[in-house]
């Protein structure tokens, strides 16, 4: 499971009820701050197309499992500690708070849209859901800018002795949030800076963190708490709001999810994760009857509970990662006659080598050519793989 997803957001907002919905983990819950202190890492699934229909062929997953021609493929969520405003400079759990976050590719920000927590993450009647989008940003945006600074500091002490280039050091300062000289580059190229910070005005600094911070920390926001009247009308103000028009925004209803889930363990209902209708099974007391018609209502309008579509989304829309199956021309068997047992969530531009690394490093080390599987042809290294390719790896070292 090379992919992190961080859930993040300010306390009581219910990103634990998302992260317990997302993973079937028990983690505490409560309306109070710091529910989580710790961050919880758990194993959530994100659903491609399954290739072995292709083939004409049911497959045996050997990790997340496969429903009618749907493949549920792990990855790891990380529910990260609370957040209040002042983060970065070391409020409530702040420094805790962002070395966490660092660890995930890709963020998923949960929003009480109904605007029942405050800022602090209080109970309240009329709190403005575009205040948690705002601040949150802000407090990324700073921190990036601290590093960001340091970076600078150490390029104009070096120049002061030799030669060097500011997207080098800067790309140095800033590794941890998995970045290069290239690609600092082209972004502070992009905003229309030179490459001197002598030349740039304070706005010119935070701008710039912040265009390097949406690069490598992509975000998107679960709008939660969407069952309620009053989630919907800010709904409506917020995603029509041209202030966050860079941002994509997933209607979720983290509770309902949840209640699904637990209906379906214990056989009350037909449900899969992600899917738009359930099936009831079994007689129930009037009130939980009611319960799920709301819960049916909800995902007839927005098409599911939004908590597995925001997982996808932050996976495959705002990182564009892709999945790979490996496979074998003569047949998609393993050694065991397991049919597609594997399936590999691998980056955008991923070449045929790079996904020969994916599965072991002896077999990139070794690679001579691939195979892709549908049209049984020969590729080589640098062949980019598309999202459900079959792919044989002849290696070396096999």
């Amino acid at each position: 499971m090379p992919y992190k997803i961080g859930l993040v957001g300010k306390p009581s907002v219910g990103k634990s009820t998302f992260f317990n919905a997302a993973t079937m983990n028990s983690v505490d819950e409560g309306n109070y701050p710091f529910t989580t202190i710790d961050p919880s890492i758990g194993e959530a699934y994100v659903r491609v197309n399954c290739a072995a229909p292709d083939f004409d062929e049911s497959c045996d997953p050997r990790v997340g499992f496969c429903h009618t021609g749907t493949r549920y493929v792990p990855v790891k969520l990380v529910d990260v500690a609370g957040l209040i405003p002042g983060a970065h400079e070391g409020k409530g759990l702040g420094n805790k708070f962002l070395t966490d976050l660092n660890e995930a590719d890709v963020l998923v920000h949960v929003v009480d849209f109904s605007g029942e927590t405050d800022i602090e993450g209080e109970p309240t009647d009329s709190h403005d859901p575009r205040e948690d989008i705002d601040f949150l940003e802000e407090e990324l945006d700073m921190w990036y800018l601290e590093i960001m600074q340091k970076g600078i500091e150490r390029f104009e002490n070096k120049r002061r002795q030799k030669e060097v280039k500011l997207e080098e050091e800067l790309a140095e300062q800033m590794s941890a949030f998995k970045t290069n000289k290239n690609e600092i580059k082209q972004i502070i190229l992009q905003v229309g800076l030179e490459l001197d910070p002598d030349e740039w005005e304070q706005e010119d600094r935070e701008e710039l963190a912040r265009e390097i911070r949406k690069e490598t920390k992509p975000m998107i926001i679960a709008a939660n708490k969407m069952d309620m009247e009053k989630s919907q009308e800010n709904w409506e103000e917020i995603t029509e709001d041209p202030e966050y028009q860079h941002l994509d925004f997933v209607p979720v209803s983290a509770h309902a999810e949840k209640a699904l889930k637990n209906a379906a363990e214990q056989d009350v209902v037909d449900y899969y994760p992600g899917d738009e209708e359930f099936e009831i099974l079994s007689d129930l007391p009037e009130e939980k009857m009611e319960g799920l018609q709301q819960i049916r209502e909800f995902i007839g309008e927005y098409g599911g509970t939004g908590v597995q579509k925001a997982l996808e989304d932050a996976l495959f829309e705002e990182l564009g990662v892709m999945a790979i199956f490996p496979g074998g021309a003569d047949g998609l068997g393993d050694e065991h006659g397991n049919i597609l047992p594997d399936c590999f969530l691998v980056p955008e531009g991923a070449t045929a080598e790079d996904f020969a690394f994916t599965i072991h490093s002896d077999l990139g080390e070794g690679f001579l050519h691939a195979i892709d599987c549908r049209e049984n042809r020969q590729i080589g290294a640098d062949h980019k793989l598309e999202q459900g390719d079959v792919i044989e790896i002849i290696s070396a070292n096999q």
